[in-house]
């Protein structure tokens, strides 16, 4: 469709067409036949549109021509060589055509107002320079002041004789049995052609019975004089009348009318928000917007899908509804839809956003945080099958538990715990899901969460605890009473029990919190550094982040492609659409990742992001028992999963040597300009903690995001191996690291493969005199500490 002003839409529409405008008689210039015959008429028919890329459809491969035959139509079954679309004006929906209706639609053998192609039976031909004949049905001829005018060329359409064509056996065009036959419509203009009526439906039917009887009333009906308002078409579309709806449109009422009286909303939001699809489907056609605001900030999608319109909303999909839309709550299509509960609706919405699931609006709130308020069972399920985030916090710090607690939902709490969801998180006002159901006297979930584990002691910032917040003597009360006691009797006799020191030492930096717990010792959780996101520098280090040096894509894909200008300088793209590294990725030199940037034509959500969208994996700090501080896995990891960065303050080599602790270094010797390092000494992430193993399962990768200086890669850790839940995650140091550091201790990992503990070590010393096995380090990244060469 035209992106034209309704204004313009207006004025054309009047004339019966979009975008004909009939020529002013003027002086007749002698020209030659070829000057007429290169000489491109007003009509589109010999104009290409080129195919949109998209896989085609079963039906699209046939011939999507329609012939017309003294008002009997039938349509062609020829297969299709070439997917250039083309049409004969605006006015008609584009059509992949056989070779031979090519050649017919270049030879202007087709009607520019109703699509169908004359070439057989009665029809209008003009001939206005004697060798170029221009075919087209009476009614369907421009009607300005009484007079008409031909469709094709814009001449004066008095001199067209009426010729009938004999239909021979030749002719190609068939009469399928399953698509019904409709008549010519002489008495209105061909606005809306024959050809689109199938879009009505999923793409593979034709038109709905109802909308063709009314099209066969409009032929037997003469016109009114009767004149309307505009508003008349947003009441005519909100009570469906689809036959008033298509008078309207053709007598030129704007399709995009605001109104005013109901929050500026267009015809378009009356008729998706009734489920009127056979409405929605005339109004898009005449030009309405499909993402046209009203006064909230809805579109007409979004209305279908508040009020369980399934057929509407895949009406509008398919017509190219924009689904990523916010209203003035910064709510989607998938929150309205998950909020009433229309499962169906969240559905469909999923199997083409899937990636919108965890969707915030203006008060953090995703749609699976609606559907447990609301107590929507089924559809949690759905989004959690669909990779619903359970423990994303909202703008008060509350996860879905919180939620769960609150609407007093037992079953859908237990499945939440199922999925993992942090039992003991607690919002900003230090509310654990406890104190949430405890205040709501919400008794089977105070006996759910307290069998779970729950603090009884814990207490908020107004140092209540769930006992305090519950109704006195109630059988709340009672409940968290009684666990009170037996709590404090367990306590006593487990004095050692695991203490959770921090709910989250990132600060809130990292979408996902991580808890540091200690239950070896005393110790306090580690303050002596700065928890930061990403790399900083402190000192003058110049990295090239000019925009217009990065290389980037031009994709409008998911960037999965090899025609990927960013994968390609990886390769390939090497990650799955779950963002994880295939099983057949290099771990023993694994290749540089390049992923897409800022400056490239992608969207946010392509394939090729995965480190710059952050820490996902659910880590713990804990105190282990002999190897001090360490980080394990909170849930099940595969294998080639992005787990965390090594971050910290990037430094020059000389700078480093200058360094009295060198316990946290990391070397970025790329071959290219000067070797920089990575110090996590004074500012750094989770990837400081992670220790040595002997047998690691990660895997350090370079990758490059937001700039391409080659001498400062992001290291990237990935899962190597699959990861169990409470398992330690560490990598291998490289044998430089412990050549330096085995004079002050040796590897605690316990591993049987352990290559640098102390007997490892006593059974090198007595090899000392025979050839060094092959080193096992990594073979570009080097060690921790000291720096060392490739």
């Amino acid at each position: 469709r035209p992106n034209v002003s309704a204004g313009s839409r207006k004025r054309k529409r009047k004339m019966g067409m979009y975008n004909f405008v009939p020529k002013k008689k003027s002086k007749v210039l002698k020209v030659t036949e070829t000057d007429l015959s290169e000489e491109l008429p007003l009509c589109c028919c010999r104009m290409e549109t080129p195919c949109s890329g998209e896989s085609l459809s079963q039906t699209e491969h046939t011939c999507m021509a329609t012939e017309s035959v003294d008002g009997l139509v039938s349509r062609c079954q020829r297969s299709v060589l070439k997917y250039e679309m083309m049409r004969p004006s605006n006015t008609v929906h584009l059509l992949v055509l056989c070779e031979d209706h090519r050649a017919g639609m270049v030879k202007h053998q087709c009607c520019p107002g109703c699509g169908l192609f004359c070439r057989a039976g009665s029809f209008m031909e003009c001939r206005p320079y004697g060798s170029i004949s221009h075919r087209f049905h009476r009614g369907c001829a421009s009607v300005i002041k009484a007079q008409s005018f031909c469709p094709h060329c814009g001449e004066d359409a008095t001199g067209a004789q009426e010729v009938t064509v004999p239909k021979t056996i030749s002719n190609p065009v068939t009469v399928p049995k399953a698509e019904p036959v409709l008549p010519s419509v002489p008495a209105v203009p061909a606005v809306y052609p024959v050809a689109l009526l199938p879009m009505l439906g999923d793409g593979k039917e034709p038109a709905k019975t109802s909308l063709e009887s009314i099209l066969m009333a409009l032929d037997d009906e003469k016109p009114k004089k009767v004149k309307y308002h505009t508003k008349q078409l947003y009441i005519s579309a909100h009570h469906g009348e689809l036959q008033k709806v298509i008078h309207l449109l053709v007598d030129g009422k704007d399709p995009n009318y605001l109104m005013y009286s109901q929050n500026k909303r267009t015809p378009l939001h009356a008729a998706a928000s009734e489920g009127h699809q056979e409405v929605c489907h005339m109004l898009v056609q005449a030009g309405a917007n499909l993402d046209m605001f009203d006064e909230e900030q809805r579109t007409p999608l979004m209305d279908a899908c508040e009020n369980n319109h399934l057929d509407t909303v895949k009406y509008l999909l398919r017509a190219g509804a924009a689904l990523s839309h916010k209203d003035i709550k910064g709510s989607t299509c998938l929150h309205l839809a998950a909020k009433l509960g229309h499962y169906d609706v969240v559905q469909h919405l999923l199997s083409k956003a899937s990636k919108q699931v965890n969707c915030q609006d203006d008060g953090g709130w995703t749609p699976i945080t609606w559907a447990i308020e609301y107590k929507h069972r089924e559809l949690v399920l759905l989004l959690l099958s669909r990779g619903a985030d359970v423990n994303i916090r909202d703008k008060e710090e509350n996860i879905c538990l919180h939620w769960a607690a609150l609407s007093g939902s037992n079953d859908i709490a237990q499945i939440l715990l199922d999925a993992r969801c942090d039992l003991q998180a607690v919002n900003v006002h230090g509310d654990s899901t406890l104190h949430i159901a405890a205040r709501e006297n919400q008794l089977e979930c105070v006996t759910l969460l307290l069998s779970q584990g729950a603090d009884v002691n814990l207490k908020n910032r107004e140092g209540e605890t769930p006992l305090d917040c519950c109704i006195y003597n109630s059988k709340v009360w009672v409940s968290l009473k009684t666990n009170k006691k037996l709590t404090d009797a367990r306590r006593s006799r487990d004095s050692h029990r695991e203490k959770v020191l921090s709910r989250d030492i990132s600060r809130g930096y990292e979408a996902v919190p991580i808890a540091c717990v200690n239950g070896v010792d005393s110790d306090s959780c580690p303050d002596n550094y700065k928890y930061v996101p990403d790399s900083c520098v402190t000192s003058p280090i110049n990295i090239d982040k000019d925009i217009t040096h990065l290389q980037h894509c031009v994709c409008t894909d998911d960037c999965s492609s090899n025609s990927c200008m960013c994968a390609q300088l990886s390769l390939r793209c090497w990650y799955d659409k779950e963002g994880r590294l295939p099983l057949e990725f290099c771990q023993k030199e694994p290749p540089v990742l390049f992923e897409c940037n800022h400056a490239c034509s992608c969207w946010r959500s392509c394939r090729n992001r995965v480190v710059q969208n952050g820490l996902r994996a659910r880590l713990q700090l804990y105190k282990t028992q002999r190897m001090g501080w360490g980080v394990r896995a909170l849930q099940d990891i595969p294998q080639g999963t992005f787990i965390c960065e090594y971050v910290g303050e990037i430094i020059t080599d000389a700078e480093a040597d200058g360094r009295e602790n060198d316990s946290f270094l990391f070397t970025l010797d790329n071959k290219v300009g000067d070797v920089h390092c990575i110090d996590a000494r004074l500012f750094g992430n989770i990837g400081r903690f992670i220790n040595h193993l002997c047998e690691p399962n990660l895997l350090a990768v370079r990758v490059f995001t937001m700039h391409q200086d080659l001498r400062f890669p992001r290291i990237a850790f990935f899962s190597r191996k699959p990861i169990q839940s409470g398992d330690q995650i560490g990598f291998d140091y490289g044998d430089h690291f412990w050549k330096v550091k085995s004079k002050y201790y040796s590897c605690q990992c316990f591993s049987p493969r352990c290559r640098h503990s102390s007997a490892a070590r006593a059974q090198s010393l007595e090899r000392v005199t025979s050839p060094a096995p092959a080193q096992q380090s990594c073979p570009w990244w080097g060690s921790f500490s000291p720096l060392s060469p490739l």
